[in-house]
């Protein structure tokens, strides 16, 4: 059996590395399985995930013209289509009220964190207060710097 970009295959883990794990396929050919391919969360240590003689099933990513190939346990994994991609969860403030001890709210002080905004910007809007404020500070730095220039390159009246 050849192996193919795109095909889904069985190997078995014979070398774990701090930067992946090395998968002997079928005909004794072997692939590697970058760290950043074995899970869809972080991984730190391989060895959390993977342990050697592991029986794993691995898809062909890539096939260098040299002979090496590119394994990824995580794109094996057949996903739902109508799932939205997973993401990590973010505290978010609804309001006012208690703050829950988070931040500076039980220090005192001004209670932390931006103001409230009743009313958003939209992209226009905070495009053009960047725009504007952009050319004030290109402006004033070209009026400072304008008379400290000297050397060979400076205006002579």
């Amino acid at each position: 059996m050849s192996i193919e970009v795109g095909s889904k295959l069985q190997g078995k883990v014979t070398g774990i590395t701090h930067f992946g794990a090395f998968v002997e396929l079928s005909e004794g050919v072997t692939g590697l399985v970058h760290i950043s391919e074995i899970a869809d969360n972080y991984v730190k240590d391989v060895n959390d995930h993977l342990k050697l003689n592991d029986t794993v099933t691995v898809k062909v990513i890539n096939v260098d013209k040299d002979g090496k190939i590119g394994l990824s346990i995580k794109q094996a994994v057949d996903k739902p289509v109508d799932a939205p991609p997973t993401r990590p969860a973010r505290f978010e403030r609804q309001g006012g009220g208690d703050r829950g001890g988070f931040g500076r709210g039980d220090r005192g002080g001004r209670g932390g964190g931006r103001p409230p905004q009743p009313n958003r910007l939209s992209f226009e809007d905070k495009m053009a207060r960047f725009l504007k404020d952009s050319e004030d500070r290109i402006s004033s730095l070209k009026k400072n710097t304008e008379g400290k220039r000297g050397g060979r390159g400076a205006r002579r009246d």
